[in-house]
């Protein structure tokens, strides 16, 4: 007999090896439709899957991640199935799941066009309705080989053939399509029912440049049509919200090929930087932080004693003079690290914490550069905390609680934690890898903070926080990092005297609250659609006057306004008045103050707040203590 337990710990036997579909079916006629693979042991399976053992049985249906998996894995099959049906000489490459979605990159003689995608994406709904089903059956792996050359696919057999040669290989069949595959899939292509194509992109074989470019194609599947199509109005409202397509808008910053993946600042958005560098510097003078400026050119003997030599070499950009080589830092640390060396430091002085708007620069791939969220040249808020084994945890609490304010102040309240735990390629003793897993876990606890574990995300030199921010679109944005390093202040000789008058290796915390100021200043623009709040806004308040018997009065205005600390601007344009506050409102602006004639008369000013709201007539000294309300709630 074979006994197969459930989730709900039952048990059920059967006289011989049983399917999992054939489990479902003894369940209910509901449960054996709605299958789309199984769990047996922990491991995800087809619903053909044999269990010829007493095991452990889940039952995957569209409700369950891993059910979303299945479809989007084996969306991205049926996505080459009907390329091969409309384009016969197309040859198939890869097609993994991505977040969200999936996508499969072919070999084909032309471009694809957005018509040819329209025609695939009807194809994938045709073979999906005659619900064909998926088999699975397993060759050697050198007849895998010569099946694939046979057909003419050279790309799958490339692949077969970098497999070991005693190891056979799976393939899983609809219809009139074969495909190289781990598995598992859905049982037929009925279960694919709510997906849509979403663009065209090149790629090259294997991620090699010196490769042929291949042609990819992006989907996205669903277990619901409610689920789709509350993703593609997700998507929508993403558009709207790009940072690059605000930021041209906005006349904020741009993008040149004469400097990829380097950003040229515009005066508004220069303004913003501006904005978030100066709050973060008042953190740093507020919380104990002592502000240094580290070289940008270091020797690559550094980089070499740190391990950043081996692991980052090819993400580094280097130069030569006189014979000795340098990079261009990708990070700040060992320069803190330098610093701390100069001169004799005491117990007494930790623990002691340097920060720095760190300029880096790191060679980034052209193909994974994005607007200013991904760049070759950065600035970061670093800072790093030379400490005692004893500090770490009060110090990690601390950070804890003062990124959680920092993230309030610029409107962000859903905080994700996540524990990246030592990584196999790591420097550094087992011991104290515990030692630094632990810290972080305990003042994640001690603040109260909810978490995961990462296992193996961690840096080579250490683990670390993860403080992942949730926006207004439910997207995930890793900003600040909590990381306790024992291992670099070892590599660079630091050390501090002891109570006991002996020399003691500090331990390093590296941290970033906001991490990249491009990238965060990115996310914040798409976090508000360009609306910042008042206290970051580029402009905070628009002049406007109806006719030039307005001007003076309009000057006096900005004035007033601008000795407060405001960042004001005057349009005394020949134009009409409904056609200035569109324009100023188009440009996101958070106060719009309209002047004519009454206004002067009453010396007032008409007062319009971003979103169209009218706020009335009121006199100056009042919409200045308004407004500097706001800035000073960070509302």
């Amino acid at each position: 007999m074979i006994q197969v337990t459930l989730p709900d710990a039952s048990i059920r036997e059967f006289p011989q090896p049983v399917t999992v579909a054939e489990v479902a079916a003894s369940i209910g006629a509901g449960l054996a439709k709605a299958a789309l693979g199984g769990k047996v042991n922990g491991k995800l399976v087809d619903t053909s899957y044999l269990m010829e053992a007493n095991s452990a049985l889940a039952i995957i249906t569209a409700k369950d991640p891993e059910g979303l998996e299945l479809i989007r894995h084996s969306a991205a099959h049926l996505l080459a199935y009907a390329v091969k049906e409309l384009f016969p000489d197309a040859q198939v490459t890869i097609g993994p799941v991505i977040e969200n979605g999936f996508f499969y990159d072919f070999s084909y003689k032309r471009p694809f066009t957005p018509e040819d995608l329209e025609a695939i994406e009807k194809r994938m709904t045709q073979l999906a309705a005659k619900d064909e089903a998926v088999t699975r059956r397993v060759l050697p792996r050198d007849e895998a080989v010569a099946h694939f050359k046979s057909i003419g696919e050279h790309y799958k057999a490339e692949i077969i053939a970098s497999i070991p040669a005693n190891e056979d290989v799976s393939l899983y069949r609809e219809g009139t399509f074969e495909d190289l595959c781990r598995g598992p899939h859905v049982p037929s292509t009925g279960k694919l029912k709510f997906f849509k194509l979403m663009k065209l992109a090149g790629a090259y074989w294997r991620g090699d440049h010196r490769n042929e470019m291949l042609q990819r194609i992006y989907g996205t599947a669903w277990a619901s049509k409610d689920d789709l199509q509350q993703y593609l109005t997700q998507l929508e409202e993403a558009e709207k919200r790009d940072h690059r397509k605000l930021g041209k808008e906005l006349d904020l910053f741009h993008i040149d090929d004469h400097a990829p993946g380097l950003v040229f600042w515009h005066p508004k958005g220069w303004t913003v930087w501006q904005g978030v560098e100066q709050y973060m510097r008042k953190v740093y003078q507020d919380n104990g932080y002592l502000e240094v400026k580290g070289p940008q050119v270091i020797d690559k003997t550094l980089w070499e004693k740190t391990g950043h030599w081996d692991k980052y070499r090819d993400n580094m950009f280097t130069t030569e003079s006189e014979k000795r080589e340098y990079a261009l830092k990708p990070m700040n640390c060992p320069g803190h690290i330098l610093i701390f060396k100069q001169g004799i430091k005491s117990y007494r002085d930790l623990p002691l914490r340097y920060g720095e708007f760190g300029q880096c620069h790191r060679n980034e791939p052209s193909g994974g550069l994005h607007g200013i969220m991904r760049v070759r040249g950065f600035t970061q808020d670093d800072g790093h905390i030379f400490c005692t084994e004893e500090q770490i945890l009060k110090e990690c609490v601390d950070y804890t609680t003062l990124l959680q304010k920092v993230y309030t102040d610029f409107g962000f309240k859903n905080i994700i934690y996540k524990v990246a735990t030592r990584p196999e390629a790591r420097i550094g003793l087992d011991e104290s890898w515990d030692k630094a897993e632990h810290a972080l876990m305990e003042s994640l606890r001690a603040s109260g903070c909810e978490f995961e574990i990462a296992p193996g995300d961690g840096a080579f030199y250490g683990p670390k926080i993860e403080y992942t921010l949730k926006d207004a679109l439910g997207r995930q944005w890793q900003c600040g990092t909590m990381q306790v390093d024992f291992s670099m202040p070892e590599r660079l000789d630091a050390e501090y005297v002891g109570e006991d008058g002996a020399r003691h290796r500090p331990v390093m915390l590296h941290r970033a609250i906001v991490g990249s100021l491009e990238r965060f200043i990115g996310i914040l623009i798409e976090e508000h659609s360009g609306a910042l709040p008042t206290w970051l806004a580029p402009v905070q308040v628009s002049v406007l006057n109806i006719t030039e018997a307005q001007d003076d009065y309009c000057r006096e205005i900005v004035k007033t306004l601008q000795n407060q600390g405001l960042r004001v601007q005057l349009d005394l344009r020949n134009e009409k008045i409904t056609y200035k506050i569109r324009e100023h409102s188009m440009q996101k602006v958070p106060y719009i103050l309209v002047v004519g004639d009454k206004e002067k008369a009453a010396g007032a000013v008409a007062v319009r707040a971003r979103g169209n709201k009218d706020l009335g007539v009121m006199s100056l000294d009042a919409f200045a203590a308004q407004i500097a309300s706001d800035i000073a709630q960070k509302a």
